[in-house]
C-alpha cells in the first residue's frame, strides 16, 4: 500500500466498495435497478473519480476499487482466499 493511504483504511474502503456493488448486483438481479438507476451511474461516477485520483498514489488500491465495484463477488472471493491464507 501507499505511504499516504494505511492499509487499514484501504481494506475499508474496498469493503466498503464490495457491499455497494454487491447492493448493486442484488438490485439488478431482482430487476429494481431501474428505479435508482441515474443515482448508481453517479454513484460509479464518483468512485470512478476517486480511483482515478487514488491510482496516482497506489494503483493498486485503486484496481482492488475498481474490481470491487465491477465484480464485488470476485473481490470478496479472492480478499476471503487470502485471508484464509494467511490464517494458520
Amino acid at each position: 500500500m501507499s505511504e499516504r493511504i494505511p492499509a487499514e483504511i484501504a481494506s475499508v474502503l474496498t469493503e466498503f466498495v464490495e457491499k455497494v456493488g454487491l447492493l448493486r448486483r442484488d438490485m439488478q438481479q431482482k430487476k429494481e435497478l431501474e428505479n435508482y438507476e441515474a443515482r448508481m451511474q453517479r454513484i460509479e461516477q464518483k468512485l470512478s473519480a476517486l480511483a482515478e485520483r487514488i491510482s496516482l498514489e497506489d494503483p493498486e488500491l485503486a484496481k482492488a476499487l475498481r474490481t470491487a465495484w465491477q465484480l464485488p463477488a470476485r473481490s470478496l472471493a479472492f480478499r476471503n482466499a487470502a485471508h484464509q491464507k494467511d490464517t494458520p
